[in-house]
């Protein structure tokens, strides 16, 4: 028997003020929380100012809003938006979108760098340990909230949420928890990076060499889980999910980019290597002194 899924997304309500709280709120919370909080160790870090890693707050949160929120408009539920357009501010319904959150994310940390005269590499290295924990959270969020399932399965390990599905519990079928899945891919993808971050430390770590890696990683994981999720709506019918065409650019982005950085830090560490040994190099006058005394002193022995 699958287990059953059914929490109340909603945490509590406050009867006084209207207002209630759900658990995916808190979660995102913790995202701009933590997010925030491992920007502000990497800027320290590279010798920043905590003003400037305070910087990032305003312009960070309304790309990932924004952009989350537009993505989802524009790449997922464009008819709808379009002939309801008041409802494109209703954000506490949900739809949110992650690459739309990309996209909202790289054009605020482009702004962010051209602020504090960075180069944006250099600042989108420091936010993919943010931009990973993000997007583990946000998941464990979807998976709180009964939304963004897996397909139905006859697995084992499926689970059933009548929330999603609208049924009894005993009739609702089982799907793949996609939402656990891409939560730990997301965790996992932090924890890789941190090694990396500490493999390469008090090195000349090549710039853009994390942004690469996270792109990689993290939108080839995504392109995988797609093909165990439930599709958006019946005009996302194309062999390839609209989440898995949308990662394709930034898989080959991650690529190029990564190549990039590694050929030109090989470059530089090639030009940086001393001559090897039996090279010709600049003559040394204590050695030339050497080579003369030695001389003579053959001739004396010769002589003698």
């Amino acid at each position: 028997m699958n287990p059953v899924w059914d929490l109340d997304p909603i945490l509590l309500t406050l009867p006084w003020a209207g207002v209630t709280i759900r658990y995916y709120g808190l979660i995102f919370s913790a995202v701009f929380l933590g997010g925030f909080f491992l920007f502000y160790w990497q800027t320290i870090r590279d010798g920043a100012t905590a003003e400037q890693a305070f910087d990032i707050i305003i312009p960070g949160f309304l790309g990932l809003l924004l952009g989350a929120r537009l993505g989802h408009v524009l790449f997922y539920n464009f008819d709808y938006f379009s002939q309801n357009p008041a409802a494109i501010f209703r954000v506490w319904e949900g739809g949110l979108t992650s690459h739309g959150a990309a996209v909202g994310l790289a054009a605020a940390l482009w702004y962010y760098a051209r602020k504090q005269k960075l180069s944006f590499l250099t600042v989108s290295d420091r936010f993919v340990f943010s931009a990973s924990l993000g997007a583990g959270l946000v998941r464990l969020g979807n998976f709180l909230n009964s939304e963004i399932v897996g397909k139905i399965t006859a697995s084992a390990w499926g689970i059933r949420f009548p929330l999603y599905d609208g049924l009894p519990a005993e009739l609702t079928p089982a799907r793949y928890p996609t939402q656990l899945l891409e939560s730990a891919m997301g965790l996992l993808i932090l924890a890789l990076l941190l090694i990396a971050d500490r493999l390469l430390k008090g090195r000349a770590r090549p710039k853009g060499v994390l942004s690469a890696l996270f792109l990689v990683l993290y939108f080839i994981g995504r392109f995988l889980v797609e093909f165990l999720k439930e599709r958006h709506g019946p005009a996302d019918n194309l062999w390839l999910s609209r989440g898995q065409i949308l990662s394709l650019p930034a898989i080959v982005a991650g690529i190029i980019l990564g190549a990039v950085c590694l050929t030109g830090f090989r470059s530089r560490t090639a030009g940086a290597e001393p001559p090897p040994q039996g090279s010709q190099g600049p003559p040394d006058h204590r050695t030339k002194h050497s080579q003369r005394a030695n001389t003579k002193t053959d001739k004396k022995r010769r002589l003698k």
